[in-house]
């Protein structure tokens, strides 16, 4: 028993000893922390007001239109990219396009050269003049026939000879069609030696693979164009966000090296399926207006306009932000009753924080961290120098 109360007296003077009384600079700290703490009020002078033109409202209910940013890149679809290629191999004689350069449809970006393109057309002219003597013979066998002079088995020659003749022809003429030769330009003493490469498409060459002199076959690319006209903007948008969305709304983006530059878009297709591994459903949307700068591959960043909404909203001029919250000044209750600075009436004013929200027109939606009433005045304009003055106050207090 008397080793039991020895510990008790032992506990009740170590309690006794935390709990004594504070130095005096313990108590000077925590009435600088309580001071801190409570210092939300701040008061301003009518002269004070008039100078920094400080104005009072209310906070109001207000149709914000809330906005979503994400990410993305330009793309062209792959049916608007056209990869140029020769249908002959041949030496690239000329190259007429350089990567960046807008050409037309139809116009020659680069002539190949080659012995079969003359070979060709050589066949061709060679046919002619032996199709023209086939149907000479099959004409003299078919009167041969009809006067029973000639056996009935050199008319069939006869048309074998000249129906293979002129299948020959036709291949031959659509061939060197497709080479781009005018047939009807041909004959003896005017024969084609160049091949031209033209573009199939309106729009910009992304990419060149020839060189001028090299060699290229039907499996070797010349050119890569794209139709500019085709741009559209990938989004990717996290899962949360696709109730907001819907097919028909107004997107505006940058491009995220050089947002000087505003461009427009709209939505016209909403994936189904995740984009490979991430969180992520592309958003497809159609490029808008002038599509001067934009490039297939390119990143933007972009602010989707979502429907509007009421909110509780002040002026943007009624916020304020300090140690990394946001802030309203709300005029206290007891202004009436606050002491004449220097013979002046002063005007409290309550600093409330607030939680902000979606930002249009120049008001920004706001849920203040305590019920407010709604015919409460505010400050919105001047809210930045209250806030100072009554940063001020606390660093006098110190």
């Amino acid at each position: 028993m008397k080793s039991l109360s020895i510990k008790w007296i032992a506990l009740l003077t170590l309690v006794a000893a935390c709990g004594g009384p504070r130095s005096e600079h313990d108590e000077h700290e925590h009435a600088h922390n309580e001071q801190e703490a409570e210092n939300t009020v701040a008061s301003v002078t009518e002269e004070q007001m008039k100078s920094i033109g400080l104005q009072l409202g209310n906070i109001e209910r207000k149709a914000l239109t809330a906005t979503l940013r994400v990410n993305g890149t330009v793309n062209v679809p792959n049916a608007n990219k056209a990869v140029i290629t020769s249908l002959y191999g041949g030496v690239i004689k000329k190259l007429n396009v350089d990567v960046g350069d807008a050409v037309k449809k139809g116009e020659v970006i680069a002539t190949l050269v080659h012995p079969q393109f003359i070979e060709l057309q050589e066949e061709y002219l060679n046919l002619t003049d032996q199709l023209s003597l086939a149907e000479q013979e099959r004409n003299r066998q078919q009167l041969l026939t009809e006067g029973n002079v000639g056996a009935r088995k050199n008319l069939q020659q006869a048309d074998v000879e000249y129906n293979k003749l002129k299948t020959r022809q036709t291949s031959l003429r659509a061939q060197l069609e497709l080479m781009g030769v005018d047939v009807s330009s041909i004959n003896p003493s005017h024969l084609w030696s160049t091949l031209s490469i033209t573009s199939p498409v309106n729009g910009v060459v992304g990419e060149v693979f020839g060189k001028q002199g090299s060699f290229v076959d039907v499996s070797t690319p010349l050119a890569e164009v794209i139709e500019s006209s085709r741009l559209h903007v990938d989004l990717n948008v996290f899962e949360k966000d696709l109730p907001a969305l819907k097919v028909g709304q107004q997107i505006h983006f940058v491009q995220t090296n050089n947002p000087a530059k505003n461009y427009d878009a709209q939505i016209y297709a909403i994936g189904a399926a995740f984009e490979n591994d991430s969180k992520s459903i592309p958003v497809h949307c159609t490029v808008n207006g002038d599509k001067t700068g934009l490039i297939d591959g390119m990143n933007v960043s972009a602010l989707i306009s979502l429907d509007k909404a009421m909110h509780t909203a002040v002026p943007n001029e009624a916020i304020v932000d300090a140690q990394g919250k946001s802030y309203i000044f709300l005029v206290a209750d007891k202004s009436a009753d606050s002491p004449a600075h220097e013979g002046q009436r002063a005007v409290d004013f309550e600093r409330i924080e607030v939680v902000t929200g979606a930002s249009d027109m120049g008001y920004t939606a706001i849920t203040p961290a305590r019920t407010v009433d709604g015919n409460n005045r505010i400050v919105v304009k001047g809210a930045f120098f209250v806030n100072a003055i009554l940063a001020g106050t606390a660093g006098h207090s110190h």
